[in-house]
């Protein structure tokens, strides 16, 4: 099992003074010009050429990172906002004519044959695509996409209610809906969606606006709609749009009875003749939340614990991040809502952003987020940072592998055996039940960019109609259709990451493959896992599949066979 050193340092620069920090373009061109005008004479002197843009895109990266860190950790801060704009404005645009022509430069040098294909040919695919894609006149619209979408995580980050006189952020709210108290979860229910629908308008305008310039963008670079656009962006080399209609109907089929007994089986566990948004995840009457943390630290250390059993180089990445203060694990006021892991490819000890308010999904987004961790440790050794730029549908392989295989030590958490029981069936139902809300925000995607003139009305009506089709009809939204009518404002991926949402059903079949290895042979799998991953994007997504001992398929089939191993787990615990 591979190792890790608790003192990890960065590894020295060779084109950059080791003092250099981001400030001004200016400061930058200069090094963009050297590396556009240096003669590539060998093939030794293009690989190092290479390295010293992988040097210089890191450093910026890096730059880049630590002010969306800083802006979502507190949204309240005007000078944070400002210097991410900054950067948006006023240095990634003037980057990215530099950036399209080292491309060039690169594709026409008469060495790029004589690199060691097995390890460059997914990089300079990679190449060839941006090099289609770039347009000089949608530098400006991207800049412009860059800043107004982090505008969502400012408007929802100032979302608070109070309850018992109390003021809570929306997801600290959230855990009254576990509670056994029906009266009090429809308050909650009620101040939530109220406290949603007053910024219904600022979201619908800001959506428009965004859907608009992307339309631009995929126009320009000649494409019909963005969504054709965004599949060639995101590099979906390996699949199709017509792929992932077919998932939908596989989800519809095989996945939305299975989501109908769960439900059925929670209404009748709370004793309950109709089932309302706000009994979802409640418990009975007599049965507390389950509450496997009380402060951000506690939760950090239990999860370093959990990640030592599955091996000492797992539980080394978190305590690095811990000790170099890569972690903002708590909700507050002011800070931006959701979680992410962003790797810092300079560094390489990436940070971790959630808003935990001590439930069980934040156990399961903090292991989640510590995959993803895992992930960019192993991948950090790679000689270029393109090559750790690696692909959506392995990376969320990593995360939720991770919560998964760690399932066997969350006793760490719940010591009494009745609630570990009770997080394990969570867990298990959650990765079912997450499947048809993956299906309808993906289709509505697609809508949404293959009609991007719509009226307000048009996206309100078709968002109804395609989360009809993903419905099991079993909760009873009735008095609440208005709210209901603006679910999709609650996924952030819609406004800050479009198109990024279908890999998390793709891979959450990949896991669920990685678990069923790890329950056969628990040591290979973790091997395979470790493989996959320290290959960064230096192969394929079907050859990353290959390497982590699982297939890359979300057939139909596959999606039946994988989904009743998951519901023989879940009855073998029920």
């Amino acid at each position: 099992m591979k190792t890790l050193d608790a003192n990890i340092e960065k590894q020295p620069r060779k084109l950059l003074p080791e003092n250099f920090t981001v400030t001004t373009w200016d400061a930058l061109q200069p090094y963009f010009e050297e590396l556009q005008q240096r003669p590539l004479e060998s093939v030794a002197a293009l690989e190092q050429w290479l390295k010293d843009i992988s040097e210089l895109e890191a450093v910026i990266s890096e730059d880049a990172c630590w002010r969306q860190i800083r802006m979502t950790c507190d949204t309240t801060d005007k000078s944070l906002e400002e210097a991410f704009a900054y950067f948006c404005m006023e240095i990634q645009p003037k980057l990215q004519p530099y950036a399209d022509a080292l491309n060039k430069k690169l594709l026409a040098s008469e060495w790029v044959k004589d690199l060691d294909q097995e390890l460059y040919a997914t990089y300079l695919r990679n190449v060839r695509k941006q090099v289609k894609l770039f347009r000089e006149e949608n530098v400006p619209i991207l800049a412009e996409l860059s800043v107004q979408s982090q505008q969502y995580g400012a408007i929802a980050g100032k979302m608070t209610i109070t309850v018992n006189g109390q003021e809570y952020t929306l997801q600290q709210a959230a855990r009254f809906l576990e509670n056994s108290d029906r009266a009090l979860r429809e308050e909650v229910f009620a101040k939530t969606a109220n406290r949603r629908l007053e910024d219904k308008d600022t979201f619908d305008q800001l959506y428009t606006s965004l859907v608009q310039k992307r339309d631009q963008v995929a126009k320009n670079a000649g494409f019909e709609n963005y969504r054709d656009y965004k599949f060639e962006d995101l590099g979906r080399f390996d699949y199709s749009k017509d792929d992932c209609f077919q998932f939908h109907a596989a989800i519809r089929e095989h996945i939305l009875p299975l989501v109908k007994s769960l439900q059925e089986k929670q209404r009748k566990k709370l004793g309950l003749d109709v089932l309302k948004p706000w009994d979802s995840e409640a418990e009975p009457a007599g049965v507390k939340p389950l509450e496997p943390f009380k402060t951000g630290e506690e939760l950090v250390n239990k999860a370093i614990q959990c990640f030592d059993e599955l091996g000492p180089f797992f539980g080394n990445c978190l305590r690095v991040m811990q000790k170099m203060g890569r972690l903002d694990l708590e909700s507050r006021k002011g800070k931006a809502p959701g979680g992410y892991n962003c790797p810092l490819a300079e560094t390489g000890v990436p940070f971790i952003f959630m808003n935990a308010a001590g439930q069980m999904k934040d156990l399961t987004t903090m292991v989640h987020e510590g995959g993803h961790a895992v992930h960019s440790f192993l991948s950090h050794d790679l000689s270029l940072s393109a090559f750790k730029e690696y692909p959506m549908e392995i990376a969320e392989v990593a995360s939720m592998s991770m919560e998964l295989f760690t399932m066997d030590s969350w006793n760490i958490f719940f010591k009494d055996e009745e609630e570990l029981r009770r997080a394990k069936l969570q867990q298990l139902e959650r990765a079912i039940v997450i499947f048809p809300w993956i299906a309808t925000i993906d289709k509505f995607q697609h809508w949404v960019y293959e009609n991007p003139q719509h009226t307000v009305e048009e996206r309100t009506a078709n968002w109804n109609r395609i989360q009809d089709e993903f419905s099991t009809g079993v909760v009873d939204w009735s008095g609440w259709e208005s709210y209901r009518s603006i679910g999709w404002q609650r996924q952030l991926h819609l406004f800050e990451v479009p198109f990024y949402y279908i890999e998390y059903g793709i891979a959450q079949l990949g896991a669920i493959a990685m678990w069923k290895q790890y329950k056969e042979n628990k040591q290979q799998a973790l091997d395979n896992y470790v493989r996959a991953l320290s290959l960064g994007s230096t192969r394929t997504l079907p050859e990353l599949y290959k390497a982590a001992g699982i297939r890359f398929d979300f057939s139909p089939a596959y999606v039946k066979e994988l989904a009743a191993f998951v519901q023989k787990e879940i009855d073998k615990i029920s």
